[in-house]
């Protein structure tokens, strides 16, 4: 696919970003615009360096892989962390994104949107699938994204015999986006999953304040197909 005609239009046609207007953007567009292009900023990436293999590699490919849009300079962890989470620190990082002065800044989300997290495909297996969004309708997406990774039990498996709840490490990489305690982080689940049994359990172990949050391995073998 690397060295195939279609990818060599894209990568030409991914010179033109360079052109685009972010500060005339909505929020729904920023939403939309930048989800996209962060899926195939990481599907570019993966084409032209290779897949990452172990958390080093995985630091240098999110915060070197990276577009001009708009006359900046935009790395995956910006565009998740600086734009799409309201200019929040990444995992591991020690700092935010943009600096005060950063002109970047003023493209950024003014607050964290925790639906994000399930439209973003980082290349590994455990991530949500990718899709592409639109900005007319990309809140009602972002819904039905959060509604199907939380009813797949890679991303939230219920024991209630044990009264486990299984979750994956999205939401504990990313608890301050969804909730800063258990029962914020549950309640939040609860409120964004679609009408099944699987809610209908969660709700029954958080009415009974009984339950404990454990995390799932997480999957980070490759989507890549060469």
């Amino acid at each position: 696919m690397a060295k195939s005609q279609t990818f060599e239009k894209y990568c030409e046609l991914a010179i033109q970003l360079q052109r685009v207007e972010l500060e005339i953007m909505s929020r729904e567009e920023k939403l939309a615009f930048f989800i996209n292009i962060y899926n195939t900023l990481v599907i570019h990436g993966h084409m032209k360096m290779g897949s990452p293999k172990n958390m080093w590699q995985r630091y240098r490919f999110f915060n070197y892989v990276s577009y001009l849009i708009g006359g900046a300079v935009f790395t995956l962890q910006d565009i998740e962390n600086g734009i799409l989470r309201g200019n929040r620190k990444g995992v591991a990082q020690l700092m935010r994104p943009f600096s005060k002065g950063d002109p970047r800044l003023q493209i950024a989300l003014p607050d964290a949107e925790p639906l994000i997290h399930f439209a973003l495909n980082c290349g590994a297996k455990g991530c949500p699938p990718i899709k592409t969004y639109t900005a007319k309708d990309i809140d009602n997406q972002l819904r039905t994204a959060a509604e199907a990774f939380l009813e797949n039990d890679d991303g939230c498996k219920i024991n209630s015999a044990k009264g486990e709840v299984q979750l994956s490490q999205i939401f504990k990489w990313y608890k301050v986006d969804f909730g800063d305690t258990d029962e914020k982080l549950l309640q939040w689940i609860l409120n964004h999953m679609g009408n099944s049994p699987k809610k209908k359990e969660l709700d029954a172990l958080i009415q009974a304040a009984s339950y404990t949050v454990l995390y799932l391995p997480y999957d980070w073998s490759t989507n890549r197909k060469d």
